[in-house]
């Protein structure tokens, strides 16, 4: 009897996590996990904290080293770019860094390509200067500017998430920098009023930052980069573009594989493709959302190694189904720390829901003890059903953002009301909260308020 061989392309979350849940429920199984670059299993979301000079060791950022995979007898081929999948013959062909062509057969096998960054079509985008962010290579190559051409000034494109983080990053590497953004206010994952605060946040720290500007080229003058609108340009020594990402599903789509929303691979909640044997994963991937009851495209790290381990496991001759996100981020910009679960009003209104969103500020902890720090927190339920449907919390950095919104995504998840947020038995003392956390005090008021509009 032949072994079985499950191969895995890319071995990033969602790739790591299919090959360690396999070994887990079949030893026996050989899995072959096949990397275009030599960085399994790297923190991807560490690397604005490695160009910070917080994580003074690149090598840090790897959650499990290249020995660590083999003795879980997984084996790592590294700098292997696989140019083709042949479903008919259940094969891959790849090819290493000398140009060699090699073909690797497979009983079952996992796509998880991950994702690549939005680069827009525009003059100027691929001048020396100019740099995304996604992968290890990208933050040497960064690294390496910032150390032998020893910019003072960085153009950010793009406030988003890596955006955000890479300003802070780039303020402690002592560059000044600009942030542009195309929509009218920063961090648009959230609504406007907890992006301010951001911006206010950026803005007390020295970035500038300038929305509803339109990038149309960057130019090369002087030595300097220009990033120029229609009206305006603004130079500095380098720039990075951080616009988004987009799938890598070019491979999986050139094989016959549906892709979907955004031209993310289709999967089912097995994260079964469209063909037989054929599992994908993470940022390549459709994701199911938990109270869309559809596929969308969010491409998170914590939803990758979900996926990841769902798709190995069913691999492995198992029976699972991944459960759905909620797109539950947090980020932290300086002093503060933004968070948020679930939907916000307009995304709860264009699929069906009757929302109602009610602010509140809440003290950290007891005001009696010392340094008490005041949140900020948006709850958002469905009016006729009182359905729990999302919360954005905005704080300062320690009051544990994190851990109440994490609260908040568990209660959705398991389809919770607003008001039986009340009845959670969350932990007490008066330097870490109150006998009402600061969630619960939110939804406190959101039922005075849907009482208040009920009988409105």
């Amino acid at each position: 009897m032949t072994t079985p061989k499950i191969v895995i392309i890319g071995g990033s979350d969602a790739g790591i996590s299919a090959g360690l849940r396999v070994k887990e429920l079949a030893r026996d199984v050989e899995v072959t996990m096949i990397l275009a670059d030599q960085y399994p299993n790297f923190s991807i979301c560490g690397l604005p904290f490695y160009l910070s000079g917080e994580i003074t060791d690149w090598r840090t950022l790897a959650h499990r080293t290249t020995d660590e995979i083999a003795k879980e007898n997984i084996k790592v081929v590294t700098r292997h770019y696989v140019t083709a999948i042949v479903p008919d013959q259940k094969q891959i062909f790849a090819t290493d860094a000398a140009g060699h062509e090699k073909a690797f057969s497979y009983d079952k096998l996992v796509i998880s390509t991950g994702g690549r960054s939005v680069l827009p079509d525009f003059p100027g985008i691929d001048l020396p200067g100019v740099f995304s962010l996604r992968w290890m290579q990208d933050s040497f190559k960064f690294q390496e500017y910032l150390s032998t051409c020893h910019p003072t000034s960085i153009v950010i494109i793009g406030a988003g998430y890596i955006g955000m983080e890479m300003a802070d990053a780039m303020i402690r590497r002592g560059l000044s920098v600009t942030v542009v953004e195309y929509l009218p206010a920063v961090l648009t994952t959230f609504d406007q009023a907890f992006g301010d605060l951001v911006q206010t946040e950026l803005e007390k720290h020295g970035v500038q930052v300038f929305t509803g500007f339109s990038v149309n080229r960057i130019e090369s003058t002087g030595g300097k980069l220009s990033v120029c609108s229609s009206t305006a340009a603004i130079a500095a020594d380098m720039v990075l573009v951080a616009i988004g990402s987009q799938p890598e599903s070019r491979l999986a789509k050139a094989a016959g594989i549906a892709t979907g929303v955004k031209g993310a691979i289709s999967v089912n909640q097995r994260m079964e493709t469209n063909i037989l044997n054929i599992y994908a994963a993470g940022d390549c991937t459709e994701t199911y959302h938990r109270l869309f009851c559809e596929n969308t495209y969010l491409p998170l790290g914590t939803t990758a190694h979900k996926q990841g381990r769902v798709a190995g496991e069913n691999a492995a001759g198992g029976n699972r189904e991944y459960t759905g996100t909620l797109g539950t981020q947090s980020v932290k910009i300086f002093n503060l720390v933004a968070a948020r679960t679930g939907l916000k009003d307009n995304e709860a209104r264009g699929d069906g829901f009757s929302p109602l969103s009610v602010d509140i500020d809440a003290w950290d902890h007891k005001f009696y003890y010392p340094r008490a720090e005041k949140l900020h927190l948006r709850i958002t339920g469905d009016k006729n059903t009182g359905k729990l449907l999302g919360m954005q919390i905005i704080g300062t950095y320690g009051t544990e953002i994190s851990k109440r919104i994490d609260t908040v995504a568990a209660a959705i998840h398991h389809g919770m009301t607003v008001e039986a947020l009340n009845d959670l038995d969350l932990s007490y003392t008066p330097p870490l909260s109150s006998p009402w956390d600061p969630v619960q005090m939110a939804a406190q008021a959101w039922m005075r308020a849907s009482r208040l509009v009920s009988t409105g």
